[in-house]
């Protein structure tokens, strides 16, 4: 056992092993090994005698963020047209902007200003939209990388229905993608993930193609689903072969044939959820850009009732905020009111949320987002030593952090055992 190969923290540890509860254990030790965790002690064996141990005495350490959407090439547009509702803020505002990614030098920019504010807000793992060019999106990669982060990022596919400054030749896409893919299919903390943009912006050809390209490199898919009632009226519209909205991705074999994300998935039918279910898509819930852009509540109760996975998404720049913890008690609020039109759906808890940021959504990166032996060691450690914190519980803290706190008491990030240091 080579001790510089060993990190040991030690304070308030809490985690979600299910999303039934909190696992706390206070004044405890933390072992990681090559930055997976190997035991949690609260005496350390002999054996680790002599090994560094960083002491952070009564702080918080919980594991890191996993943001399962949000859009990196929109941050930028954070707060703007959010009078709108989503066609017609994408057309107006999400599209101009997405062009300017063109130009490397601007790319450069946001996406810098963009992965800073990840690591600030304590995000370790995300899944992330780039744009149509393959250009900014190998440069998206390339800054994830340089600074530690874990992410799938998609280079954006549309043909159809888009500005012609937008919209991609259909055999370039797919060539692109597929380069796109040649390049970070081997590294270890990113990598790219399969991402038309929605149904209405893709042809049939388009879609066919990238299900080919998921078999061919058993690669992840990212899209949107029943977002929105204008956007499930146009999809029926457009693909009147298909009995659902779901069935055009499924048809196309991009629905579960390999890992699969769905942000939204407010309007669902029966059929729609039980072929989640059966395929084992991961539905993603966005609440701040469903607030935001009027779209709906996602009925995450009845799909957590029928046994379908849900994660948490920022969903920057329809979400103004990339704060997961704000992200967690938009849900929980938007629970509470559906449940005072349904009382058959109850709200979500603290524990429920937690997990939805932290293993649950870490499952789409394997072992991640928890403390149980062999995970990843993703992690956050949080200060909140006032004369309040003194007097309350490990759980009320975090639940004081989460809905009271912020960035800025987050004093250390760890992403697979590796510290990462914000720059603010």
């Amino acid at each position: 056992m080579k001790k510089e190969n060993i990190l040991i923290l030690k304070g308030t540890i809490i985690f979600t092993p299910d999303s039934a509860g909190f696992e706390v254990r206070q004044d405890s030790y933390l072992v990681v090994h090559n930055g997976i965790i190997s035991e949690i002690y609260k005496q350390l064996p002999a054996e680790y005698a002599g090994c560094r141990i960083i002491d952070h005495g009564n702080r918080l350490i919980i594991p890191g963020f996993v943001d399962l959407h949000t859009h990196a090439a929109q941050f930028n547009q954070r707060g703007l047209g959010l009078d709108l509702e989503l066609l017609d803020w994408l057309n107006e505002y999400t599209f101009k902007e997405e062009a300017k990614f063109t130009d490397t030098g601007y790319a450069a920019q946001v996406y810098e200003a963009f992965t800073e504010e990840l690591i600030r807000q304590g995000t370790t793992r995300a899944v992330l939209f780039a744009t149509i060019h393959k250009d900014s999106s190998n440069l998206l990669c390339d800054i994830l990388s340089r600074r530690g982060l874990g992410a799938y990022v998609g280079k954006v596919n549309m043909d159809v229905n888009c500005p012609d400054f937008l919209r991609e030749d259909t055999q370039q896409s797919l060539r692109d993608t597929e380069e796109f893919f040649e390049r970070w299919s081997s590294t270890s903390l990113v990598n790219p993930i399969i991402t038309p943009r929605f149904a209405p912006t893709s042809t049939g050809e388009l879609l066919a193609g990238l299900g080919k390209l998921a078999v061919k490199y058993n690669a992840p898919v990212q899209s949107h689903l029943s977002e929105n009632p204008g956007e499930v009226k146009w999809v029926a519209e457009l693909f009147p072969d298909q009995s659902d909205y779901h069935q055009v991705y499924n048809h196309y074999g991009l629905f579960g044939q390999t890992p699969t994300l769905m942000a939204h998935c407010i309007y669902l039918t029966q059929e729609a959820i039980e072929c989640i279910k059966s395929n084992q898509v991961v539905t993603v819930h966005c609440p701040d850009s469903n607030i935001n852009l009027a779209s709906g509540i996602m009925p995450v109760r009845k799909l957590l009732n029928a046994a379908v996975q849900v994660g948490l998404g920022s969903d920057v720049g329809a979400g103004h905020s990339l704060s997961m913890t704000q992200a967690m008690v938009k849900a929980i609020q938007l629970s509470k009111i559906n449940y005072v039109f349904d009382h058959q759906c109850d709200p979500l808890t603290l524990s429920e949320v937690f997990y939805m940021a932290t293993k649950g959504g870490g499952k789409f990166f394997g072992r991640v987002g928890s403390f149980e032996k062999g995970y990843s060691f993703d992690a956050l450690v949080i200060e909140d030593n006032t004369e309040m914190a003194q007097k309350a519980s490990p759980v009320e803290r975090l639940q004081r952090y989460i809905y009271a706190l912020d960035a800025s008491n987050i004093v250390a990030r760890y992403i697979a055992g590796q510290e990462i240091q914000s720059r603010i």
